[in-house]
């Protein structure tokens, strides 16, 4: 059993939900989530003893959020290259956010990326059975990625 970190930003509650949601799907894939605010990574030392990662964070004014940008910093310290790893977020109109994490998580960080690419939802899709199901699905996508 792997164990998988989803790390995120949330102000509204939206992109915590996908979180949730997410880890059920690494669960269902017969992997270990563990959820941690991207606040409580203090430094690099704190991604130690991950098999994967999984960062997520809302959109706002087209751009990630600050917060999300010094995690990254602290991430790149960590030296992920070859992990597992995803990244999703939430959005309101426009949606930038998950992919700028997954770009850098794949081309800077050069992780092995989920095939799906990012998981952007609009807000409104989160708790329909759609938004649950699209997130529980990449849960499974990236735990499929150590194999059974």
């Amino acid at each position: 059993m792997n164990k998988i970190l989803v790390a995120y930003v949330s102000r509204t509650g939206n992109t915590r939900k996908m979180a949730d949601f997410i880890s059920e799907g690494i669960r269902f894939s017969g992997h270990d989530p563990v959820l941690k605010k991207i606040s409580e990574i203090k430094n690099e030392k704190d991604l130690e003893g991950y098999d994967g990662f999984i960062f997520g964070c809302p959109t706002y004014h087209r751009d990630m959020t600050s917060g999300m940008k010094t995690f990254l910093f602290i991430a790149e310290r960590a030296n992920l290259v070859g992990k597992m790893g995803g990244a999703f977020g939430s959005y309101t109109h426009s949606g930038e956010s998950a992919q700028m994490v997954f770009d850098t998580m794949e081309f800077v960080f050069k992780m092995d990326m989920v095939d799906l690419g990012a998981l952007n939802l609009k807000e409104a899709i989160i708790d329909t059975p759609d938004g649950l199901k699209a997130c529980q699905e990449y849960g499974k996508a990236v735990g499929q990625k150590f194999g059974s």
